[in-house]
C-alpha cells in the first residue's frame, strides 16, 4: 500500500510540477553562460564572472526547488517581517553601502562577492504588495493609499542609490498587481494618468533624476544627439546587433563584443553578444523561451486557488515581463537606458538567485491546482 501511495504521489508531482516555466528559466540561463563567456573571453577584468556564475546558476536551481516547496500562502504570514528586513538593508545601503560605478547599491560579503538588496525587494514588493491588495476590496480610490505607500518608500531609497531601473520595476509590479486587484477599471486609469504625470514633472527637474539619468533619456528622444557622451552606450549597442544580421558573426568572434566596444555588456547589454553573435535567430530563440517561461508564470496565474496566490504571481509575471521588454528594448532603441539586468542571462548572483525565486514561487503556486499534494494549509 505504501508503495503504490508513494507512486500516486509521484504520479501527482509529475502531473502538477510546471515543467515548462522550470525548463525555460535553466535553458535562458545555459545562455547566458555561454554569453558571460563570450563577453570575458578578451576582457581581464571579468576573467572570474563565467565561473561565478556557474556557481550562482547551480545555487539557483537549488533555490528554484526549494521555494517551489514552500506553501505560498506562508508568503503572506511572512510579508510585514519580509518587509521590514527589506527596508533595513536599504536603510543600511544608503549610509554603509559598498560604491561601484558611481552608485551605492551592494553590500561586500569579502571573498563571496557583492550582495545587491534591491534585486531580492522586487520578490518581497510583489509578495507584500499582494498581501495588502487581499485585505480589503478597494471600492474607494482614497484606499490606495495603502499599496502606494507600500511600494512607495522602498522605491525613494532605490532611486536615491540611484538605481532607476529597480524602482521602475517596482511600478511595474505595483501596475500589473493593481490591473487585476482594483475592482473599477477607471480607478486604475485615475492612477495611470497620474503617474503619467509624476513621471513627466520628474524628467522636467533635477529634483528626482540625476543628471545623466534624464541625459539618457534626452539621448532616447534624440538618439543623434551626444554620439561619444550619453549617446555612447546605445550607438555601439545598435550597431552590435546590426552586426549579427540573420545568423550572427559565430560565437566569440563578435567584433563588438571581442573588442569591449560596447560597455558592460556582461551584464546589462549583454543581449548585444548574443545578437552579434548568433544574429536574429538566436536573439528569436532567446524570445521566445522568455515567451515560454512568462507562459508558464500565466498558467500559475490562472491555476492559483485564491486572490493573493494570483496577485503574486501576476506582479512576477510583470516583474520577469518588464525586465524583458527594458533590457532588450534599450539594446536596440526603443526604450530609453535604464540598470536593468535581463532576466536570468545577465551576469550577476542577485539579480539571478531572485529570478530562480521568483520561478519557485510561480512552481508552488501552479502546483497548489491539486490540494491533495502539499495538504489544506
Amino acid at each position: 500500500m505504501a508503495v503504490l501511495a508513494l507512486g500516486r504521489g509521484t504520479r501527482r508531482f509529475v502531473r502538477n510540477f510546471n515543467w515548462l516555466l522550470a525548463a525555460g528559466g535553466l535553458l535562458i540561463a545555459i545562455i547566458g553562460l555561454v554569453c558571460i563567456r563570450s563577453a570575458g573571453l578578451r576582457s581581464p577584468d571579468a576573467a572570474g564572472e563565467f565561473s561565478k556564475q556557474v556557481a550562482y546558476l547551480v545555487l539557483g536551481m537549488a533555490i528554484m526547488v526549494g521555494v517551489s516547496l514552500i506553501d505560498y500562502r506562508t508568503w503572506q504570514r511572512w510579508a510585514p517581517a519580509l518587509y521590514a528586513i527589506n527596508l533595513l538593508l536599504l536603510l543600511f545601503i544608503l549610509r554603509s553601502g559598498h560604491a561601484a560605478m558611481g552608485a551605492q547599491r551592494w553590500i561586500s560579503l569579502g571573498p563571496l562577492g557583492t550582495f545587491q538588496p534591491s534585486e531580492p525587494a522586487k520578490l518581497v514588493i510583489a509578495i507584500s504588495l499582494a498581501a495588502v491588495l487581499c485585505r480589503g476590496t478597494y471600492e474607494n480610490l482614497q484606499d490606495l493609499w495603502k499599496p502606494l505607500l507600500t511600494v512607495a518608500v522602498p522605491a525613494l531609497l532605490i532611486l536615491k542609490q540611484p538605481d532607476l531601473g529597480t524602482s521602475l520595476v517596482l511600478m511595474a509590479i505595483l501596475s500589473v498587481e493593481l490591473f487585476f486587484a482594483l475592482p473599477k477599471l477607471g480607478d486604475f486609469g485615475i492612477y495611470a494618468l497620474a503617474v503619467l504625470v509624476v513621471a513627466a514633472g520628474a524628467i522636467g527637474t533635477n529634483a528626482v533624476l540625476k543628471p545623466f539619468q534624464r541625459a539618457r533619456l534626452f539621448v532616447f528622444l534624440n538618439p543623434k544627439a551626444d554620439p561619444q557622451g550619453s549617446g555612447y552606450n546605445l550607438n555601439q549597442s545598435k550597431i552590435a546587433v546590426g552586426n549579427g544580421e540573420w545568423f550572427g558573426r559565430g560565437l566569440y568572434h563578435g567584433t563588438q563584443t571581442q573588442l569591449n566596444f560596447v560597455p558592460e555588456h556582461s551584464r546589462d547589454f549583454i543581449f548585444t553578444v548574443l545578437a552579434e553573435e548568433w544574429g536574429f535567430a538566436g536573439a528569436a530563440l532567446l524570445l521566445f523561451l522568455y515567451a515560454a517561461v512568462l507562459y508558464g508564470g500565466i498558467r500559475a496565474m490562472l491555476a492559483a486557488r485564491d486572490r493573493f496566490g494570483f496577485l503574486l504571481s501576476a506582479g512576477l509575471v510583470g516583474m520577469l515581463f518588464f525586465h524583458v521588454l527594458i533590457n532588450v528594448g534599450m539594446t536596440i532603441g526603443i526604450m530609453p537606458i535604464t540598470g536593468i539586468p535581463l532576466p536570468f542571462v545577465s551576469y550577476g548572483g542577485s539579480a539571478l538567485l531572485t529570478d530562480f525565486a521568483a520561478i519557485g514561487i510561480l512552481l508552488n503556486v501552479y502546483s497548489q491546482r491539486d490540494r491533495d499534494m502539499l495538504g489544506n494549509a
